[in-house]
Parts: C-alpha cells; structure tokens; sequence
C-alpha cells in the first residue's frame, strides 16, 4: 500500500485491514504513525515502510521486504505527484517511471490471485485526447533512457509545464497497467489502474485552489449531485479489483469520477 499516509492511499488501506498484514508506504515513516496506528486498532497487523519509490535501491528493499513477508497478495499503487507539488521532470519520474520501476520489481513476487491497483487521474484520459501514436509509444516504455527529453521534444509545453506533465503522467500509469497485465497474469496476478476524478483530499483542494475555473466546469459535468467525491469511493473500488470478485479483471483502466471524464471531453469537441 504505497502512499498510506494519507489520502486515497490511507482509505484504501483501511477498507483492505481486514484481508492481510499490511506494509504500509511512504515517503518518511513518522507520517505512517497515524495511519498505521488507526489500522492497529481495527486489527489488522500493519508495519510502516519509508520508501521514495523515485530511488533504485528503496524500490528494491521494499520488493525483498515483500518477498520475505511471502509474496505480494495485494497492492494499491496511490503515492504520486500533482501538478501543484513538484516541477515537470520529477513529475514524470515519480508519476510513471517510479510506477514502473514499482510494477516490474514486484512482479516476481506475487502470490496467485493477486490483485493490483495502479492510481491514475481522469487527467490522464484529457491528456491521451491529443496525444499521438508516437507519444503514446514513448509513454509505453517508461523506463527508457532519457525519456523526459524525449517527451519533451514530443509535446512542447504539453509535458514541460508540470500541469500537462500530471495529465500525461497519468495516461502513462494507464498504458502501464495495461502493457504489464501479460506479465502479471503469467505469474498470476491482475492489474488494473484506478483513474478518480476530483477527490476531496489535500492534493485535490491545492489542484482546486489552483485550477478554480477547470474544477467548476468539472464539478458542472458531474452526474452525481455535482459533488467531489470522496477518498472512500475510490478505495472501495480498489478493494474489490483486490478481491476474488474481480478475478477477471485485468489491463483496464476504471474512472471513478461521476461520470465528469467523458461529459467534459464532449464538451471539448463541440457537443451538447
């Protein structure tokens, strides 16, 4: 559970409490007290990990720590950056090349049945609207050399501005879970990512602090009472791709946004 500290990260982790011990990530281990300590008192047995999924070596500790915990029975890939919280190029590596890095060292180490769940953003389906085919082939081998270059060369202000570089970050962890669900279903696991819309947590009131008037169109193109949503609707949509009820479910990307992704990008083209 990458990103427990807080967030949809901590909800999830709390709505999957009663299925396993639980390690729960994040960057410094004094902002898992709470967390861990809530999951304690629901019973679950839940140790906290400081991991900064950006570096090598910390990826793969935390890869070993799960195969000596043995092996991977579930996971909610939540950690990442908005486009309030870092410049372009950290964006990319933590949004999608750490992703990556995440996927591929735990894909050794999954136990059969495994259900994986990888936090994208309906941002990522605006961004994928005007990406080409080319874009999208660099977007599908993140661990590439020089990939911010690369992108950057591509799309111009669409990846070197850290909004944009959210937006394509995230059509990239959705291209991820699709291309390693191969991988990961030959080792018997499922992978899916998760895209929400605006969730009521910290990171979603600076995007709304910063971004008022997209957050209003937004807000007015969603169909359930026009509201944010909160980080309990996502979890509990990552608990179930975790759970036997979805075992036929893999390489998909599922918006949890009330229905505002595709009635916005309608509106974007022209129609009513």
């Amino acid at each position: 559970m990458t990103g427990a500290a807080r967030g949809i990260g901590r909800a999830s982790a709390q709505a999957l409490a009663e299925r396993g011990p639980i390690l729960a990530v994040d960057l410094r281990e004094e902002d898992l007290e709470e967390s861990v300590a809530a999951l304690r008192r629901r019973g679950a047995t839940a140790e906290p990990v400081a991991c900064d999924l950006s570096r090598h070596d910390d990826v793969h500790a935390l890869a070993a720590r799960v195969h000596d915990a043995g092996g991977l029975a579930g996971l909610v890939h939540a950690a990442g950056l908005s486009g309030t919280m870092a410049s372009a190029e950290r964006i990319i590596e933590v949004n999608l090349i750490a992703s990556a890095r995440l996927v591929d060292a735990l894909e050794p180490h999954l136990r059969a049945g495994c259900g994986a769940v990888l936090l994208a953003s309906q941002a990522g389906h605006f961004a994928a609207a005007s990406l080409d085919a080319d874009a999208e082939a660099l977007l599908e081998d993140p661990l590439q050399d020089d990939l911010f270059a690369k992108l950057a060369a591509r799309l111009g202000p669409q990846v070197t501005q850290p909004q944009g570089a959210y937006g394509v970050s995230k059509r990239g962890v959705q291209l991820l879970a699709i291309s390693r669900a191969p991988a990961w279903g030959a080792s018997g696991g499922r992978i899916v990512s998760i895209s929400p819309g605006i969730i009521e947590t910290a990171m979603g009131a600076a995007e709304q602090e910063e971004n008022r008037a997209a957050v209003a169109q937004l807000l007015a193109s969603t169909a359930v009472d026009a509201r944010l949503g909160r980080p309990e609707e996502v979890a509990s949509v990552a608990a179930f791709v975790c759970s036997e009820a979805a075992s036929y479910m893999t390489g998909v990307d599922l918006l949890v946004d009330g229905g505002s992704t595709h009635a916005f990008l309608k509106k974007l083209r022209g129609g009513a």
